[in-house]
C-alpha cells in the first residue's frame, strides 16, 4: 500500500480542499442503521457545497472521484435536510465498490478535491500507512473527521496562544524533549479551559482528547516558529532538502508515538491509580502500563486477578497482536487507542485472545453495535482499576 500512501500524499498537497476519516461502522453499514455512504461532517461543508444546505429541504451535487488512482465513480454530494434529518454523506459508487464493507472499518478515507467537480480518492489500510500520513501533515488520530490544514493555523483562544509563545520564547533549545512538551500541552490547555485535576477527572475521556489535540498545536507552532527562517531560503541542494524533510518527518514520528503514552500517565496519576510504566517483563518484553507495578507482577503472591495491563496504540488494525505476549501472567489484556472503527471481525479476533479495548468515549459510535457493550471509556477503565485497588 506504499504506492497508494505516496498518492494519497501528492493529492492533498495539490487538492484545493482535503479531508480525512477514519471508516466507521456506520459507514459501512455495520451499525444496523439504513444510511449509505461516508458521512461527512459539518465542519466539512467547504469540501462539498459553496453553501451549508437549509433545514428542510435536500440538495445534492454530482462529481467524479478517482480512488486510488486506478479506476473512477460518478459519485453525489447529498445534504438530508428533510424531517427529522440533518447531515452531509457522499453516496453512489457502484455495487462493485471495495471500501465500504465491515472489513474497511478503521481504515483511513481520504478526499481531495483536484478542480471542479474532479476529486481523488484513497484509503488507507494498515497502521504504518495510517501513522505515516499523519506524520506528514502532522495530525494526530483525534484530529481526523475534519478539513487537513497545511498550514498552521492561528488560534482564536488568545489565552492558549499566549501560553504557546510564552513557551516557545523561552526555549533554549530548538525542540524539547516529548515529555516536558506534553507537560507544557497539558498546562496550557488547562489553563485555557480553567479546569483543575478535580474538573479533568469527571470527564478524563475528553480532556485526554483535549490534552493530545493542544500537544499538536503546541507542537505545530514550534516547528513554525523554528523554520520560519530556513522556508524563506533556497536549499544548496536536493540532498540537504531529503536530509532536512526526513528530519522533520522523524522528529514529528518520534513525538507523536510517546503523546498518548505520556498524556495517559498523568491522568492515572491524577486519579491516584498505582501504576508503573514500561515494566519489564518476561524476555525483555516493555508493557506500557502494569497496574499496581513491577513488584506485584513478579510476586507469585499476588493475587492475579489485581494485576492489570495496558497497551497504548495510536492505531491498532494490525499492531493489536505485538501485545499478546508483553505480560504472560496477566491474561486479559487492555488496549487503549485512539483508532474509530475496527471491523466486526478483527474484533471478534481480539476477543478471542483476550484483548478488550479502551477508547474515548466520544469514538463508542465508529464501532460495530455488537460490541459496544465489550468496549471501555477511559472513564470506566479508570473506575475500573480503582475498584480493583481499593478493595485488594
Amino acid at each position: 500500500m506504499r504506492i497508494e500512501l505516496e498518492k494519497a500524499k501528492q493529492a492533498v498537497y495539490k487538492s484545493k480542499t482535503s479531508f480525512c476519516k477514519f471508516i466507521a461502522a456506520n459507514d459501512a453499514g455495520a451499525t444496523g442503521a439504513h444510511q449509505q455512504g461516508f458521512y461527512i461532517p459539518k465542519n466539512s461543508i467547504p469540501l462539498m457545497f459553496d453553501e451549508p444546505g437549509t433545514k428542510g429541504t435536500n440538495k445534492d451535487r454530482f462529481i467524479r472521484i478517482r480512488w486510488q488512482d486506478t479506476f473512477e465513480t460518478d459519485s453525489r454530494f447529498i445534504y438530508y435536510g428533510k424531517e427529522t434529518r440533518n447531515e452531509y454523506r457522499l453516496t453512489r459508487f457502484g455495487k462493485r465498490f471495495p471500501f465500504l464493507r465491515d472489513e474497511n472499518v478503521g481504515d483511513l478515507f481520504i478526499l481531495c478535491h483536484i478542480e471542479d467537480d474532479y476529486y481523488e480518492g484513497f484509503v488507507l489500510q494498515t497502521d504504518d500507512d495510517i501513522e505515516d500520513f499523519f506524520t506528514e501533515f502532522n495530525i494526530s488520530a483525534s484530529e481526523t473527521n475534519k478539513l487537513i490544514k497545511n498550514v498552521p493555523v492561528v488560534k482564536e483562544d488568545n489565552v492558549l496562544q499566549e501560553c504557546f509563545d510564552n513557551y516557545i520564547q523561552s526555549l533554549i533549545i530548538d525542540f524539547p524533549p516529548s515529555i516536558e512538551l506534553a507537560s507544557r500541552a497539558r498546562l496550557c490547555y488547562n489553563l485555557s479551559n480553567k479546569i483543575n485535576n478535580d474538573s479533568l477527572l469527571k470527564n478524563p475521556d475528553k480532556n485526554l482528547l483535549g490534552w493530545i489535540n493542544t500537544e499538536f498545536e503546541l507542537f505545530k507552532s514550534l516547528e513554525n516558529d523554528r523554520y520560519k527562517e530556513l522556508l524563506t531560503k533556497p536549499f544548496g541542494s536536493i540532498t540537504e532538502f531529503i536530509d532536512t524533510a526526513n528530519t522533520i518527518l522523524n522528529r514529528r514520528k518520534s513525538r507523536a508515538g510517546k503523546s498518548l503514552e505520556h498524556h495517559l500517565s498523568e491522568m492515572f496519576s491524577i486519579a491516584s491509580l498505582k501504576y508503573e510504566a514500561q515494566v519489564i517483563t518476561e524476555e525483555n518484553k516493555k508493557p506500557d502500563f502494569i497496574f499496581p507495578n513491577r513488584q506485584s507482577y513478579f510476586d507469585k503472591n499476588f493475587n492475579d486477578d489485581n494485576l492489570i495491563f495496558l497497551a497504548s496504540k495510536t492505531t491498532c488494525k494490525d499492531r493489536w497482536r505485538q501485545i499478546l505476549n508483553e505480560a504472560d501472567r496477566i491474561k486479559t489484556k487492555h488496549l487503549f487507542t485512539l483508532q474509530q472503527g475496527i471491523s466486526l471481525n478483527q474484533l471478534q479476533e481480539m476477543d478471542k485472545y483476550g484483548v478488550k479495548l479502551v477508547i474515548p468515549m466520544q469514538y463508542i459510535d465508529t464501532f460495530p453495535v455488537q460490541f459496544r457493550d465489550k468496549i471501555m471509556s477511559l472513564n470506566g477503565f479508570i473506575g475500573f482499576v480503582n475498584h480493583k485497588q481499593q478493595n485488594h
